[in-house]
């Protein structure tokens, strides 16, 4: 019986990034997931297959997006945040889909995204506890579906036009709204203990 498997193509010179020294991140990615990773490195394909031992078909599923973070511009160290809770989840905007081939129109949001020394794409990072890179023609998010989705929408934000401040202002109350969230998570159980005595 053939096991299953997923093909993907990454940029070829994000190949000795997914490899590592001596080959460590790709033995850290088939150990932890169990899978085993053919990697083409002229063409940058990446076959991924299931281990013999793995029972949960899902692991593939999460190599998969492990090794597109990788391509996508991702550490390996930020890309492994997708292994530490089983929340996190990876997704990207394809510049390309929006602004066409137009080098210059996906440069200058680009700009925008990451702004002066970086400023910005960090203050995303930070109000929204996400992983964010700018790469290629990509915008790259690693946190929980909430934190993902707050980091994304502004950076469409950005894309649109708003100026960098009504961007901030969105932020802040995001964050106050997933913290808030966050705490009701923690006080819900003891509400229910309360109402059991």
């Amino acid at each position: 019986m053939s096991r299953p498997s997923a093909f993907i193509r990454i940029p070829k010179e994000r190949i000795g990034v997914l490899v590592g020294s001596e080959g460590k991140v790709k033995r850290e990615i088939e150990e932890k997931l169990m899978v085993e990773l053919q990697i083409e490195s002229d063409s940058g394909g990446v076959t991924i297959t299931l281990s013999e031992k793995a029972t949960d078909p899902s692991l593939l599923l999460r190599a998969k997006d492990l090794v597109t973070a990788i391509g996508r511009g991702f550490s390996p160290e930020h890309a492994f945040r997708l292994l530490e809770n089983p929340d996190n989840i990876f997704d990207f905007i394809d510049l390309r889909t929006i602004f066409g081939r137009s080098e210059s129109d996906i440069r200058r949001v680009k700009g925008r995204i990451i702004g002066a020394e970086g400023k910005t794409r960090r203050t995303i990072e930070e109000l929204t506890d996400t992983s964010v890179v700018v790469y290629g023609h990509t915008v790259g998010f690693i946190g929980t579906f909430e934190q993902v989705d707050a980091a994304r929408n502004a950076v469409q934000m950005l894309i649109d036009g708003c100026q960098h401040h009504t961007v901030y202002k969105y932020l802040q109350r995001k964050r106050v709204e997933l913290k808030k969230q966050q705490l009701e998570l923690w006080e819900k159980p003891e509400d229910e203990k309360m109402r059991d005595l």
